[in-house]
């Protein structure tokens, strides 16, 4: 199946320490050769860059890991095709609009069977279960929701709701966020780490690459990190629940 990666700060924070490792993970050292993509929120806006290709030979890639974006939350995702070929409309993540807000999703897993009744008002563009779904979740938000978006914590217990009956058809691990918060959802595999003062090194897995935090941050920032599997091997990484939505806000656990 596919990786996750997800990123939610109080202050706006650059990847590209994290990313080095996800990348070589796109065809390096696993078997994710099927696309890889990556979303920054900027305020109300998205950056989103997404390849077919390997990320670990993906020029596009490369400009992400050495491209100091700043952001509140980050979402990426490398892509082992399940559904659907190989092909750009079939990269995540995926990204929507709901509430006058951009909404970005990427999911880890394989939904058999899955052919959710859809009502126009999000149409899938590609072949994959995972857009299929997560058109699914924001037809089911909005009607849940009529008026508007509701509180973080009432956007959480929906997305829980939602997520206990999708599951039903396969592994279902996603992320999702709007900007403010990063929800995720763990069927299999999700682990988390948040960095806070004092800050030390880290060690990637994937690269022999380390950082010394603390040269790089301020005492105030704290940095919440989601990956399918740990990134460093000098740290400790704590599974998130499973079948529970998990949210994350100003670089911190909140809710789940």
């Amino acid at each position: 199946m596919c990786q996750l990666l997800g990123m939610n700060c109080n202050v706006p924070t650059d990847i590209c320490f994290s990313f080095t490792g996800f990348q070589a993970r796109g065809g390096g050292t696993d078997v994710h050769r099927d696309g890889w993509g990556i979303a920054f929120f900027e305020g109300k806006g998205v950056r989103l860059f997404l390849d077919p290709q390997p990320s670990c030979q993906s020029p596009v890639a490369e400009l992400v890991r050495r491209y100091p974006i700043h952001s509140l939350n980050v979402i990426a995702h490398i892509r082992k095709a399940t559904q659907g070929p190989v092909g750009l409309e079939n990269t995540h993540p995926f990204i929507r609009e709901l509430w006058g807000r951009y909404w970005i999703f990427a999911h880890n897993g394989n939904l058999v069977d899955y052919s959710p009744a859809l009502d126009g008002s999000c149409v899938p563009v590609g072949q994959t279960d995972s857009e299929r779904a997560f058109c699914h979740l924001l037809q089911t938000l909005r009607r849940r929701f009529p008026d508007g978006a509701p509180p973080p914590e009432d956007l959480r217990e929906a997305l829980d709701d939602f997520a206990a009956v999708t599951r039903r058809f396969g592994p279902f691990n996603f992320m999702l966020s709007n900007g403010d918060c990063l929800f995720v959802h763990r069927s299999t595999d999700l682990h988390y780490i948040v960095r806070r003062a004092p800050f030390a090194v880290a060690h990637l897995k994937d690269e022999d690459v380390s950082v010394d935090f603390s040269e790089v941050t301020t005492p105030d920032d704290r940095v919440a990190l989601v990956a399918t599997l740990p990134l460093t091997d000098n740290e400790v990484w704590t599974p998130l629940p499973v079948d529970r939505v998990v949210m994350f806000s100003h670089g911190e656990r909140r809710a789940g």
